[in-house]
């Protein structure tokens, strides 16, 4: 650990909102440092030892590295790039970044050579931050690319010694030289924590990318911090938590869950070892707050399921005795009913029994607020982790709004819906079913794209995109993109992404498209979950070598022909799906079939599958498909495969 600059008294004075509160994520940063210096702010799992530092050693070495940044070129209005998985370094080089009025603009760690082109195409980034070779290598190549960025600083050295390339520098030595300059100049750090605004731009985030190239969606310090405490004001954050800082740094949820949260709320930021550990970290932190994607709730949900069948006959027991009738009760309570006496016991004992023990072996026994968001989560995993005592909730948002939109409350969940409007945000249904959001966390207008901004943001109202309804209580329910909405040959109107979520509400099924448009029935692509229908087989006695070999095994057909069955009896007659095919792979955002965040690129998945969407619709049995992978090496081939399309039972 560097040694402190006592020699810096901390500045006293930041910018602040109206209510006193700080008005940018620097000024947060110093307002911890001065009135929380001692409590930790990061504790990061390092070689098996939980290591920390508090607030005043979080300021001065991100200080120290905003320093660095300046004398190495990074100016005021510049973006930074970031690659890497969640390190404190990372965290500390964006916010050093907006310290000398800069921007961070963090880029998903596995993303590929031509989409980071396309990310680093705003803010003509000259200074980048790789997490490891593996990250410094993929900034070399952009660099040879198209001539920046000229300095690359890392953070693990392993594998990096022995490179000569010009510009790469490590973060130990950025901090070095940042501390020398704030030692020759005992203003520069007040000058530093004083120069970013309210108005500046605190990160710069992007759009998936679902239709063509990555909107820019500057966040600026006054929507991050203010769409904070508004949800604070709602319940949504308390003081002090306890953060797990797990999900992808180029998520806004990680930006302004972890990081803008963690600041304002002078909460703890746990960081875990490396991706690999994040289950076992995550009991040992046992989070005050936690927010994961529906697809990590259902690998949880797997995971239980899979710990229980391979665990004593008492604990099996208990578990297939208690759950179901805690299901049930939660299903009750949600429902508007009370417990009966009995059923009060009953649940109190499977407390004891069950539920403590499974909340501990998953590290949530003290997550007070649970949350999940970005697309529909399944009714039964809803349920389960409810009736486990977890009270996860749904919320609802976008990058554009801080991801600070609606959110459940407890007393008022429900299965259906996201939540009533948070403090400070005004929404509202348009003619056409577009949900129009209007808040302090809105951006105002997307980077260097005025044309895209003044179709998205009217008179202060952002235009979502989304379709959706408020309930007679005042609840916001989603339907699907307004973009989405089309008819099929009947005329009917649907929403594809609203079947999908419904669809994958099923542990088995991972990923699915709809089609249906201009045709006379629906079907259907199906990408199953390896891992829970490879559970499902081995239970069943069936055996396979592969997810293709499983894919095409009549049982696995049967399944999901369940799965089919179950929706269809919640959509219209001719909304109903009549055949689909499971194909002999998942959905790949290095195809280009999703977006990084798993979102459907629906033209790419129409264009690459017209033969065997041709076959769906012209009564086939079976059909060939021809299918393009790309080799470790480079290289691209072709492998035929022979898949199955079933008829879905009426």
């Amino acid at each position: 650990m560097n040694a402190p600059l006592r020699s810096h008294p901390l500045p006293t004075t930041w910018p602040k909102h109206a209510d006193g509160e700080p008005a940018t994520l620097v000024a947060a940063l110093a307002r911890n440092a001065a009135d929380h210096s001692d409590r930790v702010a990061f504790r990061e799992r390092k070689y098996g030892v939980w290591q920390e530092q508090n607030w005043r050693e979080v300021l001065e070495e991100v200080a120290a590295i905003a320093a660095g940044f300046e004398a190495r070129g990074l100016t005021p209005g510049s973006a930074l790039t970031i690659i890497g998985d969640n390190r404190p370094r990372l965290y500390y080089a964006m916010l050093a970044a907006n310290m000398v009025r800069a921007f961070p603009s963090p880029a998903y760690p596995d993303i590929p050579l031509d989409e980071l082109i396309a990310a680093t195409r705003h803010g003509a980034p000259t200074v980048a931050v790789g997490e490891d070779q593996e990250q410094v290598d993929k900034l070399l190549e952009l660099r040879a690319k198209i001539g920046r960025p000229t300095t690359i600083v890392y953070d693990d050295k392993r594998g990096l010694d022995s490179y000569d390339d010009a510009g790469i520098v490590s973060f130990d030595q950025i901090i070095a030289e940042g501390r020398e300059r704030l030692a020759r100049d005992p203003g520069l750090m007040a000058e530093l924590i004083g120069k970013a605004g309210p108005d500046d731009v605190t990160v710069l985030l992007h759009s998936s990318g679902t239709t063509g190239l990555p909107k820019g969606i500057p966040l600026r310090h006054k929507n991050v911090t203010r769409g904070v405490l508004n949800a604070a004001q709602s319940g949504y954050f308390r003081k002090n938590e306890e953060l797990f800082a797990y999900l992808p740094t180029a998520w806004v949820g990680d930006f302004v869950f972890t990081l803008g949260a963690g600041l304002m709320m002078v909460a703890t930021i746990n960081i875990p070892e490396r991706q690999e550990t994040v289950m076992h970290d995550l009991r040992e932190v046992s989070p005050t707050f936690y927010l994961a994607a529906p697809r990590a709730w259902d690998q949880m949900l797997t995971r239980i399921q899979v710990g229980m069948k391979n665990s004593t006959p008492l604990k099996r027991w208990l578990f297939d005795l208690f759950m179901p009738r805690a299901v049930e009760l939660e299903r009750k309570r949600l429902a508007g009913g009370t417990p009966t006496l009995a059923e009060a016991i009953i649940d109190r004992i499977g407390d004891l029994m069950v539920y403590a023990p499974l909340r501990d072996y998953l590290g949530l026994t003290r997550a007070e607020r649970a949350f999940t968001g970005g697309e529909a989560l399944g009714e039964d995993t809803f349920l389960f982790f409810r009736a486990l005592g977890i009270k996860l909730k749904q919320f609802y948002g976008q990058t554009e709004t801080c991801a600070l939109t609606a959110a459940q409350s407890e007393g008022h969940v429900k299965l259906h819906t996201v939540g009533r409007p948070m403090a400070g945000v005004e929404l509202k249904i348009d003619d056409s079913g577009e949900i129009l959001v209007r808040s302090p966390s809105v951006i105002d207008g997307y980077f260097d794209d005025p044309e895209g901004s003044a179709k998205a943001i009217i008179d202060g109202w952002l235009h979502t995109g989304d379709a959706g309804l408020i309930d007679a209580d005042g609840d916001l329910v989603v339907l699907g993109r307004v973009s989405e909405v089309v008819r099929t040959a009947s005329g009917e109107r649907y929403i594809p992404n609203f079947i999908e979520n419904r669809l994958k509400f099923s542990a088995y099924v991972r990923n699915v498209a709809v089609m249906g448009a201009g045709r006379d029935q629906l079907t259907a692509i199906v990408c199953i979950d390896f891992d829970a229908v490879g559970h499902w087989a081995e239970e069943h006695r069936i055996s396979y070598t592969s997810y293709a070999d499983l894919s095409q095994k009549p049982e696995v057909a049967t399944l999901i022909a369940g799965v089919m069955v179950h929706v269809n009896k919640l959509q219209p007659e001719g909304l109903r799906i009549r055949r689909f095919v499971n194909l002999h792979k998942d959905f790949d955002a290095d195809d280009g079939e999703i977006t990084r965040t798993r979102k459907l690129r629906r033209n790419t998945i129409e264009t690459t599958y017209a033969p065997l969407i041709s076959a769906l619709y012209s009564g086939e049995r079976e059909t060939v498909f021809d299918a393009a992978i790309t080799y470790e090496s480079g290289e691209r081939g072709i492998i035929r495969r022979t898949l199955t399309i079933s008829e879905v039972p009426l």
